[in-house]
């Protein structure tokens, strides 16, 4: 009777240890898939394949007619960035396409998907400085197509701006949470960035998308990077008490310095001293008494001496002439 009853306890805890190994199983994927902080992977040199590779592999994309003068002008230096990396790059533009391939001298063979994404890249208006930073070994891309995920012409425009905010305010906010440059064009979303800043950039793309305004998915980044998120709510509520104490005093000291400027004298300005008559200057005291005495002399009116002089010989000249 004992064996009867024990048979049915056991299924039953096999039955609940079932689920209880999916979860484990599931949270050693989640731990493989996720990258450790400050970990970097080594550099792929040609010691590592010294025989190169097999068979030439080449990709191609086209560029919109409004991106030729740019690519034209940039196209120079793509070609140098590839030729790095041993990687033929060739544009043309009748047919309007970019084209990579692998050459003999290339040894790295991840290098030519790298150069299919910056040709992407440059195809969706993503500048060439932005765009050459996939040829990083730690920087990857991820081009979101946003196009078929609302049918309303005007929603899917709303929507999208509200992806970017006013003057660009909410897509730079995503950017410095992320660690991402994000590029909104037409009907795609380009990222380029770390692999885990990536996955962020398209759950808060696709949620925009689906009417979630970015600010939820942005202020939760932000109380996670700060550790608010994992907080309490009476943790919270004094934290948001001790902000508003600490301006209230800013204020106060404000206030207390403003009304102290009242009391403060004004400076006063420095007393000139007089200056000193000089001794140097000597006083030619005859030359005065000299002066003194001809304005004695001379009545108001009266002619000086060479005047009179002049006078008399002016009559005699003109008694002279009458003669």
């Amino acid at each position: 009777m004992a064996t009867s009853a024990e048979a049915p306890a056991k299924e039953a805890q096999k039955r609940d240890s079932q689920p209880q190994k999916q979860k484990r199983e599931t949270q050693d994927e989640a731990e493989l898939l996720t990258v450790p902080d400050g970990w970097k992977e080594p550099a792929f040199s040609k010691e590592d394949n010294p025989r190169g590779l097999l068979e030439e592999s080449s990709f191609a994309t086209l560029f919109p007619k409004y991106r030729e003068a740019y690519l034209k002008e940039c196209w120079p230096l793509v070609q140098k960035a590839l030729n790095e990396h041993h990687v033929k790059a060739t544009l043309d533009l009748i047919e309007g396409s970019m084209t990579v391939c692998t050459t003999k001298k290339t040894f790295d063979p991840y290098i030519i998907i790298r150069a299919r994404d910056l040709i992407k890249l440059l195809a969706r208006s993503v500048s060439f400085e932005q765009a050459v930073r996939i040829l990083q070994d730690d920087v990857a891309c991820d081009i979101i197509k946003i196009g078929s995920l609302v049918r309303n012409k005007e929603r899917f425009v709303k929507r999208r701006q509200r992806l970017i905010g006013p003057k660009g305010s909410t897509l730079k906010a995503l950017e410095l949470l992320t660690n991402c440059y994000v590029m909104v064009q037409g009907n795609t979303v380009s990222a380029i960035g770390p692999f885990g800043g990536l996955k962020e950039v398209r759950k808060v793309v696709l949620d925009t998308m689906k009417n979630i305004h970015p600010i939820y998915n942005i202020k939760i980044d932000k109380e996670l990077a700060s550790g608010e998120y994992f907080l309490k709510a009476s943790q919270k509520k004094r934290q948001k008490m001790e902000a508003i104490k600490a301006k209230q005093a800013e204020a106060l000291t404000k206030r207390q310095e403003e009304r102290k400027k009242a009391f403060i004298p004004p400076k006063e300005k420095p007393a000139v001293k007089p200056k000193e008559a000089s001794t140097e200057t000597k006083i030619d005291v005859a030359a005065i008494k000299e002066k003194v005495k001809k304005a004695k002399t001379k009545k108001l009116g009266a002619l000086t001496a060479e005047e009179v002089k002049l006078k008399m010989e002016a009559d005699e000249k003109k008694q002279k002439r009458k003669k």
